[in-house]
């Protein structure tokens, strides 16, 4: 537009109305700068929002403590908003403000812990006694004959269980109420040593990973034992097997979806199926195998980097890559939490979203990291040999 046209709107025509041309002229300066200003909004807008999606916090401030918590004697899991605490000498709910919602003792020397939604098992590793609890409180002891190699707990409080004594194991399937279900007594010399144990949400089936040795050859195989009605009239109960040459499968895991993977030394295996299921999909890892990493919604695999040290890979249940990145921080842990990937080594810690991006980078001054959850957008908990604390993230 023209500035002189602007500034000597009085020599126009006399007969014209000079305060009308003024107003016309400010409305052409009006309209012509809405572009540039809209402009502007926008660049400003997704500079913005570009920084807040790439934003890495570093600072972080302590909301609350939860006082006298010895944790560096007990081990905690999140229970939906709440953690569920349990050791040597007991089990108990605590709520985010620290709060005992009920407890129960029992006694174990290696207690470890299955949890499926609201509902987990404690069992004693090596021993011969199991716990289940539900959000709203205990439920029952269940008590083994032989000792318990690995337990899974199911929604609606069944458990299935590994039992080894000498050269013979169980598969053994128990109602919450300690009651046996279903005894299956497997060999060594038929199956093989039993690496891992997974449970379909419903309790129908059951896969156990078996490393088998022959003459000098290893191999592992993944048999799925089916409880229900479809299994009753197979050998054993067994309804699907699979045989992997040269293979080593030490984790299983079952997924709410009812998908099941098998995650093997050289990549992993996607099985789907109710009543017998098929292997859907074989992914081949090429790269040494560092750590594996899932919740009820996801799993991860950190491998070899190419230029950095690392690359972690997460993927839904069905096995689609959700996001890919590679990274140079060593860690001593890493978990999934909410929409958050979590790596702790000491007092640094680093999260990423489940697109891959950087939103955390720093050290904690709470001491030794021992886990963190993810309790809302900006907020988690985090357990340290020093007690817990509620953090707040700016972002």
């Amino acid at each position: 537009m023209n500035l002189k046209n602007i500034t000597n709107f009085v020599k126009k025509d006399p007969g014209e109305n000079k305060i009308a041309d003024f107003w016309h002229s400010l409305k052409e300066i009006h309209f012509s700068r809405t572009p540039l200003i809209l402009g502007i909004f926008i660049v400003a807008a997704a500079a913005g929002t570009f920084f807040v999606l790439n934003h890495a916090d570093q600072n972080y401030n302590v909301l609350s403590t939860i006082e006298n918590e010895d944790t560096q004697s007990s081990e905690y899991i999140q229970m939906r908003d709440d953690l569920l605490k349990y050791g040597n000498e007991g089990v108990s709910l605590l709520s985010q403000s620290g709060d005992t919602l009920w407890n129960q003792a029992y006694d174990m020397s290696d207690p470890s812990a299955s949890l499926l939604d609201d509902t987990a098992v404690i069992y004693d590793r090596r021993g011969t006694s199991m716990y289940v609890v539900k959000m709203d409180g205990p439920v029952g002891a269940i008590a083994t004959d032989f000792p318990i190699v690995k337990a899974e707990v199911t929604l609606s409080g069944s458990v299935a269980a590994i039992l080894e004594d000498g050269e013979k194991t169980w598969v053994n399937y128990y109602a919450s109420d300690g009651s046996l279900i279903v005894e299956n007594q497997t060999r060594m010399e038929n199956n093989g040593y039993p690496m891992d144990l997974a449970v379909s949400p419903d309790g129908t089936v059951v896969a156990v990973s078996y490393l088998v040795v022959e003459s000098a050859a290893i191999s592992s195989r993944v048999i799925f034992y089916n409880f229900g009605q479809a299994g009753q009239g197979q050998v054993d109960n067994v309804v699907a097997e699979f045989t992997y040459e040269d293979t080593v499968v030490p984790d299983l895991v079952y997924f709410g979806t009812g998908t099941c993977v098998a995650f093997r030394d050289d990549g992993f295996s996607v099985f789907q199926g109710e009543d017998a299921p098929e292997e859907r999909q074989n992914t081949e890892i090429n790269t040494q195998m560092v750590s594996l990493f899932y919740n009820e919604d996801y799993f991860g695999v950190v491998t070899e980097g190419e230029e950095e040290s690392y690359r972690m890979a997460l993927y839904e249940p069905e096995g689609k890559e959700c996001c890919s990145r590679e990274f140079d921080m060593e860690y001593q842990n890493i978990s999934v939490s909410g929409e958050r990937i979590i790596l702790w080594d000491n007092t640094k810690v680093e999260m990423y979203d489940l697109s891959g991006k950087l939103k955390f980078q720093g050290d904690v001054l709470e001491g030794t990291v021992r886990n963190l959850f993810q309790m809302s957008r900006n907020r988690y908990l985090l357990i340290s040999d020093e007690g817990i604390k509620m953090i707040r993230l700016a972002w």
